[in-house]
């Protein structure tokens, strides 16, 4: 018996209601190879006309197997790995895993060490933003930002390069502290550093601000609301963007925030112009916290604490006692000693909190950890966001959330 045949316009129409689509709307994929999308994500959009009526973002593209990783990494093994999350931030990683080892083996480290981790913490903030304001302004054409941004963003690698030996993979803590002090004038150049770049800050605000093109690009679009935004899981800039004044330096300070002067700038209306105001402000913010450090921080003490169970004894006494050089092997051969337990450490990191949960068992190697990355929480929006948007503000609304698919992947 003979199948009667089917027109290719039925079959369209078939395949498409099966899929849940209108025959009349067109499917378009945006990524995962595209400049709009910052990395290796990819939109799936459903057009009708220009009009995107749906948005599903697929993710996984740069999945490593981060946290399966760190069961088979000793402790002080795994701060590399941290540089690969957000690694437009990688100090600010470094610090935060850094914390939150060091709250499961209840360390407490020096003053000075805690000084110096926020001096590099809020110069990765200002790293970040510089390069997320630049991209986003070259995203609506301003390239003359994107250069401005860039060349102080230059000049921050410089001053990362001479700390910690690396311009991007700094890997520069400790479990217990940093693997060397500041270099001699090193806190002057930070200084000398912020000095300039003031009104360099306040020419991109002049070229941006103001301009009729960019705000008639980010004004009333991508629009968050404060409800949105908190049942989205959003945090750092793109939640106080939407009018929410959270912040883990202020609501649950650590490394001695609690002690510097700074504002929480917020958004009034949750748009993509907002966010660019804030990320701008915290720039700032960020430069006076930077001041406050410097003027405070002691130039004698020390930069880490010595625990004999997690801390390598010092090379003098390895090579002069026994103790420590048994000391040294173990460490080395079986990693720092963390007790049984679980615990888990958010910090303020660029893009919204970054927390780690570690599960440990004792001994040199947790038993588990799991990373809480903004970017994925920030990214879960886009669907609720995106629609009802014409196609040309894709590329302002992903430019708005800065997000790094290194760590919403892991």
């Amino acid at each position: 018996m003979n199948t009667p045949s089917i027109s290719l316009e039925k079959a369209i129409q078939q395949a498409s209601t099966s899929n849940g689509r209108k025959p009349d709307r067109m499917v378009l994929n945006i990524g995962p190879s595209h400049p709009a999308t910052h990395g290796v994500l990819r939109l799936e959009l459903e057009l009708d006309g220009d009009l995107i009526t749906k948005c599903e973002p697929i993710i996984g593209h740069l999945h490593r197997g981060m946290e399966k990783i760190a069961e088979s990494c000793c402790y002080n093994q795994y701060v590399p790995y941290t540089d690969r999350l957000d690694y437009l931030a990688p100090l600010h990683n470094n610090v935060t895993y850094a914390l939150a080892v060091e709250k499961l083996a209840n360390i407490q480290t020096p003053p000075r060490c805690e000084a110096i981790r926020v001096i590099i913490c809020e110069l990765a903030r200002i790293s970040s933003h510089l390069l997320g304001l630049g991209v986003y302004a070259m995203d609506a054409g301003a390239t003359t930002v994107f250069l401005y941004a860039f060349t102080q963003r230059e000049k921050l690698y410089s001053l990362f390069e001479e700390l910690t030996g690396a311009r991007l993979t700094t890997s520069y803590t400790r479990i217990g502290g940093l693997t060397r002090d500041l270099p001699e004038g090193w806190l002057g150049r930070v200084n000398n550093f912020n000095n300039q770049l003031v009104p360099q800050i306040d020419e991109i605000e002049n070229l941006l601000t103001h301009n009729k093109i960019w705000i008639d690009r980010t004004q009333g679009i991508g629009i968050i609301s404060r409800k949105d935004a908190v049942s989205h899981g959003l945090t750092g800039p793109n939640l106080r963007a939407s009018g929410i004044a959270l912040d883990l330096r202020k609501d649950n300070p650590y490394l001695g925030y609690e002690n510097y002067h700074f504002t929480i700038p917020i958004g009034a209306y949750g748009d993509c112009y907002d966010r660019y105001l804030v990320r701008l402000e915290e720039i700032r913010q960020s430069i006076g916290i930077i001041r406050q450090v410097i003027h405070d921080i002691s130039e004698e003490g020390f930069i880490d604490k010595y625990v004999p169970q997690v801390l390598l004894p010092p090379k003098g006494a390895v090579l002069t006692r026994m103790e420590e050089l048994v000391q040294q092997f173990m460490l080395i051969t079986q990693g720092s000693q963390v007790p049984a337990g679980e615990c888990y450490f958010e910090a303020e990191n660029p893009k919204g909190v970054l927390g780690f949960f570690i599960v440990s068992n004792g001994g040199g190697v947790p038993f588990r950890l799991k990373i809480r990355s903004p970017s994925f929480s920030n990214l879960s929006i886009l669907p609720k966001l995106v629609p009802g948007h014409l196609l040309s503000d894709i590329t302002m609304i992903l430019g708005s959330l800065d997000f790094v698919m290194g760590e919403c992947d892991r």
